[in-house]
């Protein structure tokens, strides 16, 4: 006989209570394998496929990590660097920057920048602001690497776990379905196969867009000449991942420095504005159809409320935890909207005279309309 409801429920929280207290708790130390197991979970498609022409799993995953090796080693040799150097020479610009837009406001309206002015005081000080606040964001930020995600940590530990959990997965996922309790067995796999699939299609097909349109972005704003224009176009790439964001603030940013750069060549401006579109036209028609789909995804404002909330409890695991636990509740919760529609609670009398007459829900008005 299964438990009562109140029983399984108060078991359930506990578990759930439990878990987001080791994840405050144990954050930095549980880091490396909340990676390893992301890194693991998006490989697991490719793995599979090598399976399917004929390698084992365990030749599967080592061509998979042989080949990771070699885009670390080339990213480390040809990306870093440059990207550093953008970087820091972005926010020693930006005074100047900042400066010729005021001096261009000073000349087309003069009325809005005159010296008592808020937004010329604002102007003057925004520059001065990010050089400084900037070079300490920089600093800290490699200091906090430098403590959490150390050497050793990221060169051995994580890769060492992502290859062992993508080595083991298939075996991992058969052991927890054996462990789930015989009675809701059913329906923990129908959920968990809807999870799987929201995070497949979200996660795993809007990383590949992100990582797509990051190169090209990157690519083809280094080609037009665009000053910062690898650091501006992996912004891009990577803001992607919460839709419309990363096209908002990748366009605005390099339009707004491409007039300063190429102010007089218009069509260098365009150029730029062009290559936004046409990353626009190709993320919309080909790349989201394409490798997202018509799954069911992650509505933006959920997911920006998921990243605000998991980053600032957790910090940076709570980041990398947000998406999936975002992507469970929103099953969990459509779950409970069909078992509430389907229930006495919204059905009403209809539904409790109909299943006195027959055992069956009653054919009331609400459900001729469903």
């Amino acid at each position: 006989m299964a438990l009562p409801v109140r029983d399984q429920m108060k078991y359930w929280g506990i578990a759930a209570a439990v878990f987001f207290l080791l994840l405050w708790a144990l954050g930095d130390v549980i880091l490396p394998f909340v990676l390893g197991g992301a890194i693991a979970y998006f490989l697991d498609p490719v793995a599979d496929r090598l399976e399917r022409i004929g390698l084992s799993r365990a030749a599967a995953t080592s061509v998979i990590g042989l080949l990771a090796v070699i885009l670390f080693v080339l990213a480390v040799l040809l990306v870093v660097p440059t990207l550093a150097r953008q970087t820091t020479a972005l926010i020693e610009v930006a005074p100047q920057l900042f400066q010729r837009l005021q001096a261009f406001l000073t000349e087309r309206f003069p009325d809005l920048m005159d010296q008592n002015s808020a937004l010329r005081s604002s102007l003057a000080s925004i520059g001065q602001t990010i050089q400084q606040r900037g070079a300490e964001l920089v600093t800290g930020i490699v200091a906090t690497f430098s403590s959490v995600l150390n050497v050793v940590l990221l060169l051995v530990i994580v890769p060492v776990v992502a290859f062992y959990v993508l080595l083991d997965w298939d075996r991992m996922v058969a052991e927890v379905d054996r462990l789930l309790p015989r009675d809701h067995a059913p329906v923990i796999r129908e959920l968990a196969a809807e999870i799987d699939s929201t995070l497949a299609g979200f996660v795993r097909g809007q990383g590949t867009v992100c990582l797509i349109l990051g190169t090209y972005y990157a690519v083809a704003l280094m080609l037009v000449g665009l000053q910062f224009g690898l650091v501006i176009g992996l912004v891009a790439g990577l803001l992607t991942f919460i839709p419309y964001v990363g096209a908002l603030i990748g366009g605005l940013l390099s339009i707004g420095l491409a007039l300063f750069q190429f102010w007089g060549d218009w069509w260098l401006i365009v150029a730029v504005a062009a290559i936004f579109q046409i990353g626009q036209l190709i993320e919309g028609n080909v790349l989201t159809p394409k490798l997202v789909g018509g799954s069911v995804g992650l509505h933006p404002v959920w997911l920006i409320f998921a990243l605000s909330a998991f980053g600032a409890l957790f910090g940076f695991v709570g980041l990398l935890v947000a998406v999936p636990v975002a992507a469970v509740l929103g099953v969990l919760a459509r779950f409970a909207i069909r078992q509430y529609r389907g229930g006495r609670l919204y059905r009403g009398l209809d539904f409790r005279q109909g299943d006195r007459q027959d055992g069956r829900p009653g054919d009331g008005p609400g459900d001729e309309a469903e």
